[in-house]
C-alpha cells in the first residue's frame, strides 16, 4: 500500500481506499447547492426531481451485480436510488429503460481530444459521447497544455460535450524551457520546469505524464523525471507515463518497465502505465514477464494501473514509428535538413530499416492520414512500388512532405488478452486520427472480450471504464451511480452497444449508446445528439 499525502490508493488486489484531497471540496459545495434538501438515509429528501431513470438493470460501477434501481438526478447530482417501483417520486423528465443497461458514464484515461474540444465545431466529442464517454483525460504522452488555466478559459469560450481533465506533459514542460536539445536538463532548466509544473498543478492538473519515448521526453534522464514526479506527488497527482520503450527500440520493454517503477518509488506516487503493450516481433511473449515484474512490485508496496485500447495496431506519427531520436532533435528544420545530408544517409538507412523491422515490415504500416489523400489505406510497402522508392528514402521523402500518421499492426493476441484480464487494467482509446479506437474502443472492447470471447463479465467491463479510472485518477465525485456524485450516467443496448468504426472507415460514431446524461443534462437522447454541452473542466 502507498500512501500520497492525503490519498491513498491500493492496487494490490484492486481494492480502493480513497481518503479526500482537496477535490472533495467540491463535493461538498455541490451537495449544498441543493437548495431546501437534506439527507435522509442514502437519499436526499426531495419533492421533485428533474430526471429519473426507472426500469433499468443498473450496475453502479462499484458492484458485480445488476440492481433493479431507479435513479432520480437534481440538478447535477445524483440525488437518490431506489428499489425500482418503490418510491413516489415525481420528476420534470422519465426515462424508461426497461431492458436496458444503465451504468457510470464511461471515463478515458488516455485521449488526445483536445484540438476537438477547442473547436468551434467539434467541441461536442461525439465520437466519444456516442462510446458512452462522459469524461476524457488530455495531456498525455508528455505532451498537452503547460498553462492550464488559460486553457481552461479556451475551453469556457465555446463549451465543451464532455469533462476532460489534464495531466502536464513533461515533454510540453521540457520544450518551453529547452526546446528539443539533445541532453540533460540543467539544474536552473530543472527548476524552471519544476516551477511551471508547480503552477499547473495548483491550478488542477491530475498528475504528470511523460512519453519518454518521444522526442523531446526521449532526452531526459531517469533523475530529471523523478524530481518533477515528486511535485506531482506533493499535489496528489498521479505519474502517467508512456514507457521508454515497449519494444528493443533503446532499452527494451521490461528495462523500461523497471525505469517507471524506480520513479514511481522515488517519488511516492502512483504509477498508471499508458496503453499497456509487448510492441513488436520481438518481445512478443514478454507480456507474461512484465505482469509478474508488476504484479511483484505491487506486492512490495508500489501503486501501479495501466490503461488499454483493444486494438492490435498502434497509431502514431511515422516520424516517431521509424525515425531515430537523434535526426530529430532541435528543430523540424534541423531535423529535416539531418535527413537530406549525404553523409548520414548509410547510418540513417540502418536505423530506419530496422525500426521498420520491429514494427513487423513495411507491410505492416498502414498510411492513415497523409496530406497526398490517395496513399491513405496503403501500407509502406505499396507505396514505395507506387513512388519507385526504396522504402526508405519512401518513408524519408513522406516526412519531409508532412505529418504521416501511420496505424502498426504490431501487437500479438496473446498478450493483448493477458494484459486485458489482469484486475489493474482500465480501459482506453488514445485516439487519434485515422485510427478507428479513437470512435469505437470502448463497444470494440465490450463486442470482442464481453460478448464474443467472454474475457470480462459485463460488471468487470463497466467497472474497468468508470469507477476504477475515476479512483485511479482521483476524480472522487465521478465514475460511480452513488447519491451525491456527479450525475455522469449512460443507458444502453446490451444488443446493439457495438463499434462501426475500421480500419476502412475509422471515424464512424458507435451505436447502441441510447442516452447520454453529464453533469445532471441529457446530451443524447434515444441515440440522437441534442446540441447540449455539459461537458466541465474537472480536477
Amino acid at each position: 500500500m502507498r500512501v500520497f499525502n492525503n490519498k491513498t490508493i491500493i492496487f494490490k488486489n484492486i481494492s480502493f481506499k480513497e481518503v479526500t484531497f482537496k477535490k472533495s471540496i467540491s463535493l461538498a459545495v455541490s451537495l449544498a447547492l441543493l437548495s431546501a434538501c437534506s439527507i435522509e438515509g442514502q437519499n436526499i429528501k426531495v419533492d421533485n426531481v428533474d430526471l429519473l431513470i426507472t426500469n433499468g438493470m443498473v450496475y453502479t460501477g462499484d458492484n458485480n451485480q445488476a440492481q433493479a434501481l431507479d435513479i432520480a438526478i437534481c440538478q447535477q447530482i445524483i440525488c437518490g436510488l431506489y428499489p425500482t417501483g418503490k418510491h413516489s417520486i415525481n420528476a420534470e423528465k422519465v426515462i424508461n429503460a426497461k431492458g436496458k443497461i444503465v451504468s457510470p458514464g464511461f471515463i478515458d484515461p488516455h485521449t488526445h481530444s483536445l484540438a476537438e474540444l477547442l473547436s468551434k465545431d467539434k467541441n461536442h466529442n461525439l465520437n466519444y459521447l456516442t462510446q458512452g464517454v462522459t469524461t476524457v483525460i488530455n495531456g498525455n504522452d508528455g505532451g498537452g497544455p503547460v498553462d492550464i488555466n488559460a486553457m481552461i478559459e479556451k475551453l469556457n469560450i465555446h463549451g465543451i460535450g464532455t469533462n476532460t481533465a489534464f495531466l502536464v506533459g513533461h515533454g510540453s514542460l521540457r520544450e518551453q524551457v529547452m526546446g528539443r536539445a539533445q541532453r540533460y536538463s540543467t539544474p536552473t532548466e530543472l527548476e524552471e520546469m519544476s516551477a511551471l509544473l508547480t503552477t499547473a498543478m495548483e491550478a488542477g492538473a491530475i498528475g504528470l505524464s511523460t512519453g519518454l519515448y518521444y522526442v523531446p521526453g526521449s532526452y531526459a534522464n531517469t533523475d530529471e523525471v523523478i524530481t518533477l514526479a515528486k511535485i506531482a506527488s506533493h499535489y496528489g497527482g498521479i505519474y502517467d507515463t508512456h514507457l521508454r520503450d515497449e519494444s528493443t527500440f533503446n532499452i527494451g520493454f521490461t528495462a523500461a518497465l523497471d525505469e517507471a517503477i524506480n520513479i514511481a518509488d522515488k517519488a511516492n506516487i502512483h504509477l498508471h502505465l499508458a496503453h499497456i503493450k509487448a510492441l513488436g516481433v520481438d518481445v512478443w511473449g514478454q507480456s507474461e514477464q512484465a505482469i509478474a515484474k508488476i504484479i511483484q512490485a505491487q506486492q512490495k508496496g508500489t501503486s501501479i494501473s495501466a490503461d488499454q485500447y483493444p486494438w492490435l495496431a498502434s497509431g502514431t506519427k511515422m516520424r516517431s514509428a521509424v525515425m531515430p531520436k537523434w535526426v530529430m532533435a532541435d528543430s523540424t528544420a534541423a531535423f529535416h535538413q539531418r535527413l537530406k545530408q549525404a553523409d548520414l544517409a548509410e547510418k540513417l538507412a540502418e536505423e530506419i530499416t530496422e525500426n521498420i523491422r520491429r514494427r513487423g515490415g513495411p507491410e505492416s504500416l498502414y498510411i492513415t492520414e497523409f496530406n497526398d489523400k490517395s496513399l491513405v489505406g496503403l501500407n509502406l510497402l505499396q507505396v514505395s512500388a507506387l513512388k519507385k522508392l526504396s522504402v526508405v528514402d519512401t518513408a524519408i521523402s513522406m516526412v519531409l512532405e508532412g505529418d504521416v500518421r501511420v496505424a502498426s499492426f504490431n501487437m500479438s493476441p496473446e498478450d493483448v488478452e493477458r494484459f486485458m484480464v489482469q484486475p489493474w487494467v482500465v480501459t482506453s482509446s488514445d485516439g487519434t486520427n485515422g485510427h478507428p479506437r479513437k470512435y469505437a474502443s470502448f463497444p470494440q472492447k465490450y463486442q470482442e472480450y464481453v460478448v464474443d470471447k467472454k474475457l470480462l463479465t459485463m460488471a468487470e467491463f463497466i467497472n474497468r471504464s468508470s469507477s476504477q479510472t475515476a479512483k485511479i485518477l482521483g476524480l472522487n465525485e465521478r465514475g460511480i451511480i452513488k447519491v451525491g456524485y456527479k450525475a455522469d450516467v449512460i443507458v444502453f443496448d446490451q444488443q446493439n452497444f457495438a463499434p462501426k468504426a475500421n480500419f476502412s472507415q475509422w471515424n464512424n460514431y458507435s451505436v447502441g449508446i441510447e442516452q447520454v446524461i453529464v453533469n445532471g443534462k441529457l446530451v443524447i437522447e434515444n441515440e440522437q445528439f441534442l446540441d447540449v454541452l455539459a461537458g466541465e473542466f474537472i480536477q
